[in-house]
């Protein structure tokens, strides 16, 4: 099992008394989630939540936040961005009951952040790390990527795609 690069365990018993969390964490910690991530440089990881108890488990509300780097998609310069993603999660004995392949399953947006309780405890430090990774943007731009692009002889999508080559079509007498 790989060792978490932000553990934060909480445990029932933690949650049964209601905790205030607001962790940073440290640059050692930073740079592996980086690394984990695919982030050029992750400046600031802070978690602020509030722990309780609940029937059959834990729930945790709170918010992660973040000071990333990450490489434009198209260019690879830098594209920092500062995240502040709320979480509202649900740590339940039992959510992963086994279901016959007949069983008709619904979800609803109440079950969307019910995930698995193991034993008596949670990483709360994991789940802000996944919670981080959810709110990364899948494809930054850097905001010259256009011109750096055009300058360097790359058609936008506009003037290369189909279209682009039915306008010229139509321009052109006898076409």
């Amino acid at each position: 099992m790989t060792v978490p690069e932000f553990s934060l365990v909480v445990t029932l018993a933690d949650a049964a008394h209601g905790r205030a969390i607001s962790v940073e964490a440290d640059a050692g910690a930073r740079a592996a989630i980086a690394r984990r991530l695919g982030l050029l440089a992750l400046d600031r990881f802070s978690l602020a939540a509030e722990v309780r108890a609940i029937a059959g488990g834990i729930a945790v509300r709170g918010e992660v936040g973040a000071d990333v780097v990450q490489a434009c998609a198209a260019t690879d310069l830098p594209v920092p961005a500062t995240i502040a993603e709320p979480f509202d999660l649900r740590f339940l004995r039992d959510v992963d009951a086994p279901a016959s392949e007949e069983d008709e399953i619904e979800i609803g947006s109440e079950d969307l952040d019910l995930l698995p309780l193991e034993g008596d405890r949670v990483d709360l430090g994991e789940a802000a790390v996944q919670t981080l990774s959810l709110a990364l943007n899948p494809f930054p731009r850097h905001p010259d990527a256009e011109r750096l692009l055009a300058e360097k002889g790359v058609l936008s999508e506009e003037a290369a795609g189909p279209f682009a080559a039915l306008a010229k079509l139509r321009g052109k007498p006898g076409a």
